[in-house]
């Protein structure tokens, strides 16, 4: 069975410490502000000037400075109404320098202060399901679809999480969705995919799998795919899955799991025993290795 932050890890811009220095709506309008008052020949406030020098710094992964300049500025001007979305993106910089607890606490107040800014609930989801909190970072991904019905990034990870704690209409209402307005999205394959092989229904998940590997090498698409012609008992191409992913990614430890369980099914007790070792020792949770080779 896979685990949540296996398939997670498929759209990993979305839950990962990576920064994402795209520029997103409301920094757009500080942007179009401060370029409205340059065409007045006024000389830049140093609101701007902060800003500025926050993005440049966290294009170069100095999160701390990012994080000072960002403060700076809302001390500078605290009553400008664009400091909101400025505390959106200073917990996620806190994110990306692992200081969760701070991050968590920064957007606490960005969703108090501005309770419909999507930005500020869709980070705080992140942050919430970077550090283990599935179901809070569920809720709040709720918040984000109430705002917001069609939004889709929002309905990907509720759908996701949704699935792996026994939400199943919760998920199936959101990949409907996902299929109703974005039907080719890489996230609602693998929606659709990771629903059909949590529910039994594996060979439905195996073609979506099969686009998946079409589209990107992923060591997880190899891992999932594998799983489920186990499931079915189609040995000889869960074989060559195996062998195409491991000779793409030779130390990843689900395929390893996989080509134990492979080889158990193979009676082939000394290879699936070797395999399972290797597998533990690169991260899969004992019992559920020796679970599988004991049935």
């Amino acid at each position: 069975m896979l685990t949540l932050m296996l398939l997670l890890s498929a759209s990993a811009v979305a839950q990962n410490r990576t920064p994402d220095i795209k520029i997103n709506k409301s920094e757009r309008q500080i942007k179009a502000e401060k370029a409205e008052n340059d065409s007045l020949n006024l000389e830049e406030r140093p609101y701007f000037l902060l800003i500025d020098q926050s993005e440049k710094a966290l294009e170069e992964n100095d999160f701390e400075s990012a994080a000072l300049r960002l403060v700076e500025a809302m001390s500078v001007e605290p009553d400008n109404p664009l400091n909101v979305a400025l505390l959106s993106n200073l917990g996620m910089i806190y994110y990306y320098n692992e200081q969760d607890s701070l991050a968590l606490r920064v957007l606490d107040e960005a969703v108090v202060r501005a309770p419909k800014l999507i930005a500020a609930h869709e980070n705080r989801a992140r942050v919430l399901t970077g550090v283990g909190r599935d179901m809070e970072a569920f809720e709040e991904y709720g918040k984000v679809i109430e705002i917001d019905s069609m939004h889709t990034t929002a309905r990907f990870y509720h759908a996701m999480i949704a699935l792996y704690n026994g939400r199943l209409a919760a998920a199936e209402e959101d990949i409907a969705c996902l299929n109703n307005v974005v039907p080719l999205w890489t996230n609602t394959i693998l929606a659709n995919a990771t629903l059909f092989s949590l529910t039994s229904r594996e060979r439905e998940a195996i073609s979506l799998f099969r686009k998946l590997i079409d589209r990107e090498k992923l060591p997880e698409y190899y891992s999932a795919l594998a799983g489920c012609l186990l499931a079915v008992d189609d040995l000889n191409e869960a074989s060559q899955v195996i062998n195409d992913g491991m000779t793409l990614f030779p130390d990843d430890p689900e395929l390893l799991f996989h080509r134990a369980v492979l080889n158990k099914k193979r009676y082939l007790p000394d290879e699936a025993q070797r395999d399972a070792k290797r597998a533990i020792e690169l991260g899969v949770e004992p019992k559920r290795m020796l679970e599988v080779l004991k049935k």
